[in-house]
Parts: C-alpha cells; sequence; structure tokens
C-alpha cells in the first residue's frame, strides 16, 4: 500500500506543480494547442509516479535489473532519482534539452540491455513485443521533447524531430494492429490484462481506439495534419487513463491487483503524453 500511496502522491504534486507552472500557456491558444502544450506536464506526472516507485518497492523492482549488473539496489535508487530529476526538469521547464536527451538515452538503454538479449527466448510472446516498442516510444517521446528546445532551423531540431515522430507513428500502427487482433485485452498500451466484464462492449471500445491510433499513425507523415493527429490520439489516451484506468484501479485498490492498476495508469499516461509531444515542436517557440 505504501508503494500506492507514493506514486498517488508523487502524480498529484507534479500535476500540481506543472498546471501552476504552465498556467500562462493553458490561458490562449486552440484547445488542439492547449492540449500539446500540457503533454510535458503529463510526462513529468508519469516520471514522478515510476520514480516513487523505485523509491518506495525497490526490492520488488530487482529482478528487472539484468543479471550481470553490479550494485542492483543501487541501480534501482539511481534510475529513481533519475526519473523524477527528469519530471522536475520538464515542470520547471529547465535543462529540457538535455533531461529530454538522457531520458530517450535511458530507454534506449532499457531496450538494449533487456530486451534486446531477450529476442531469441522470446519473439514468439506478443506481450514481449508490446513492452520492446513502448520502450522505444517513450524514448522517441524524449526525443521529441528535446528536439522542440533547439531553434526550428538547427539540424538538431529537425533530426530529431523527424527520428520521434517516426518512432511513434511506427508503434501506433503496432499498437493499433494490437487492438485489432486481441480486442479483449485493455485499450491504449496493449498489454496483458483482460478488459474487465463489467466493461460495455469491449470489442466495440478495442476496433474505436484501434482505429483512432492508425489515423493518428498515418496523420503523423502528413505536415499539416501532425498537430491534429497527435491531440486527437493523445487526447483518446487521456481518456482512458482517467475513465477507464481510473475506475479499474478504484476497484483494485483494496487488493494485491493495486499496484497494477497504478502502473498502468502510469503507463497510459506516459503513452499519451508521449503522442501529443509529436506535436510540440509545431506548438512550442523553441529558445536555445
Amino acid at each position: 500500500m505504501i508503494e500506492v500511496l507514493g506514486m498517488m502522491l508523487a502524480g498529484f504534486v507534479a500535476l500540481g506543480a506543472g498546471l501552476l507552472l504552465r498556467r500562462k500557456q493553458q490561458r490562449s491558444g486552440s484547445v488542439t494547442n492547449r492540449l500539446i502544450l500540457l503533454a510535458p506536464v503529463l510526462e513529468a506526472v508519469a516520471l514522478a509516479m515510476f520514480a516513487a516507485e523505485h523509491f518506495t518497492a525497490a526490492a520488488s523492482l530487482l529482478p528487472v535489473v539484468p543479471p550481470w549488473m553490479p550494485w542492483p539496489l543501487f541501480c534501482v535508487y539511481f534510475v529513481g532519482v533519475a526519473l523524477l530529476a527528469a519530471a522536475v526538469s520538464f515542470l520547471a521547464g529547465r535543462c529540457v534539452r538535455w533531461s529530454a536527451l538522457s531520458l530517450a538515452l535511458f530507454f534506449l538503454l532499457v531496450v538494449a540491455l533487456s530486451d534486446l538479449p531477450a529476442i531469441a527466448a522470446e519473439a514468439h510472446q506478443r506481450l514481449f513485443w508490446s513492452l520492446f516498442v513502448r520502450e522505444i516510444s517513450f524514448a522517441g517521446g524524449a526525443m521529441l521533447m528535446a528536439g522542440s528546445e533547439w531553434p526550428p532551423s538547427s539540424t538538431a531540431r529537425v533530426w530529431l524531430t523527424r527520428a520521434g515522430r517516426t518512432i511513434v507513428a511506427l508503434v501506433l500502427a503496432f499498437y493499433a494492429s494490437e487492438h485489432f487482433l486481441y480486442p479483449h485485452f485493455a485499450p491504449g498500451v496493449p498489454l496483458e490484462k483482460l478488459t474487465p466484464a463489467w466493461i460495455p462492449a469491449p470489442v466495440l471500445l478495442a476496433d474505436f481506439v484501434g482505429a483512432v491510433l492508425l489515423a493518428a499513425a498515418i496523420g503523423l507523415f502528413v505536415p499539416r495534419m501532425v498537430r491534429y493527429s497527435a491531440a486527437a490520439a493523445g487526447a483518446v489516451l487521456l481518456l482512458l487513463t482517467v475513465f477507464f484506468y481510473g475506475p479499474i484501479f478504484l476497484l483494485e485498490i483494496h487488493s494485491s491487483l493495486a499496484v497494477e492498476g497504478m502502473n498502468y495508469i502510469g503507463d497510459t499516461l506516459l503513452f499519451a503524453a508521449t503522442v501529443l509531444l509529436t506535436g510540440l515542436a509545431d506548438c512550442k517557440p523553441a529558445h536555445a
């Protein structure tokens, strides 16, 4: 329960701080732009939640540390500190260029050190590929945030934005196919959780989310559609976080599934922020 309370507290504090610090950005502009400009706050909220998990449940996270790495407990706490530092940077709008690049490198290292060595043994597992592309998409989102911090004409901004959008678009297309092929799994980031029986029309919901993700994946390759695609898919994922995974968590809060429920909220929120970040370079004034 301490783990759940810690993640909830960290998330609410980060959300409150982000809304307060970014309140001027939310007072003007279109709904599309304001939603996209909220992406760094949502990213920070999810990172703060996962940082709290590293601090409050370090022992339970030891199995995910590669066995060849020394000082595994130190590694867990170090990652928690790094995630918290990134969250603070995004909320304050300070050193974002470098903290976002570092975050992208972190997710790519997770793929290189944990996922790639397991391909031979896990390639036949649907869940493995869902997790594999999830980490890559999070890296792509961090690239997009970093790219938005460079001047519009700079090579770094152009290449980071292109790379990030391509990564996220491909992941959206992959997840869309997962929704169509396996509609009974919970939507958003399709992992191993089944949609609860009390949710009405689960197949229709999965098909709708899959269609939105697929349309967004295509739209990200059309320059004039990028912001609208990012906002539409990001909004759907954000609604899923609040109105789908939120109630599931509340029903499971006093059970052994409470931590899992909180992690699904964090995962879906981080993916929503990642998708919204694909439009950030077209909304946010660059500054050196």
